[in-house]
């Protein structure tokens, strides 16, 4: 079947999704979420064969990084979406696979996004975006989250430091309002790119890793876990990724090499 074209935008702002490729973590600590948010920082400026800034590629008014997926509210200037976020990915694929000492795919091959041609779904996209964590169960409170854009908009990241084109939403929503809103929970039946019933992953303590294996393996240490029938292994190790812990954590806590668990 021939993919369905993207959905043109009369105002050049998108809702865009990207997600892990087989649902996997994209981030796995606090280095790759700023790695990500300095490579978006990046991809907003054009720059000439001097490397000299020469223009401004696109808009970006939030987003949110989840261990296995980002949302970004973007608008379109002087590069096409689907240009940008490419180079936005193949930079942190790069990244990303130089530091766990992989190859291959990171992401989905192709990212998910939606036409916002109107204010009003606009203020509903911003309340998503950041309410995205809450969600997830991850954090109590938007402000808690500190891997969106919402602290740029409440002040408390430096201007030096933002992304964001936070002037503009702000010149026609006052900030109480906006506090307001995005704080506001959401239905659960709006309808938006991800409404595929899937929840975020949570991350586990390493007690928490250790019970599941103990359930699920019957072993207590990590020795005995490598002397595991490689199929009950990889299903173990399977299920604990589904259940939130980390590839990091899961090579340190069995001894099980990354790459294998990486492919689990």
């Amino acid at each position: 079947m021939p993919r369905q074209s993207r959905k043109p935008s009369g105002t050049g702002i998108h809702h865009v999704m990207m997600r892990g490729i087989n649902h996997q973590n994209i981030f796995e600590d606090a280095e790759d979420y700023f790695q990500f948010m300095t490579t978006l920082d990046r991809v907003r400026v054009q720059y000439d064969d001097l490397g000299l800034p020469c223009g401004t590629s696109c808009t970006i008014y939030a987003y949110c990084l989840m261990s296995n997926h980002f949302h970004l509210l973007i608008r379109e200037r002087n590069e096409k979406i689907g240009e940008v976020i490419k180079r936005l990915a193949s930079s942190y694929v790069y990244y990303y696979n130089h530091k766990y000492l992989r190859d291959g795919h990171l992401f989905k091959e192709r990212f998910k996004s939606e036409p916002v041609n109107d204010m009003e779904y606009f203020t509903v996209l911003l309340r998503y975006i950041h309410q995205n964590p809450l969600k997830a169960g991850i954090v109590e409170k938007v402000k808690d989250y500190e891997y969106s854009s919402w602290g740029e908009y409440s002040g408390t990241v430096d201007p030096a430091f933002q992304v964001c084109d936070t002037r503009t939403v702000l010149n026609r929503i006052p900030f109480k309002d906006l506090d307001e809103w995005v704080n506001d929970p959401l239905p659960d039946d709006y309808n938006f790119l991800d409404n595929d019933n899937e929840r975020p992953r949570l991350r586990l303590s390493d007690d928490q890793v250790w019970q599941e294996i103990i359930k699920l393996a019957g072993v207590t240490c990590s020795s005995d876990f490598q002397k595991l029938e490689r199929q009950l292994q990889r299903e173990t190790l399977g299920q604990l990724r589904e259940l939130g812990a980390s590839v990091r954590q899961l090579e340190r806590l069995t001894g099980i090499s990354r790459g294998v668990i990486q492919f689990v």
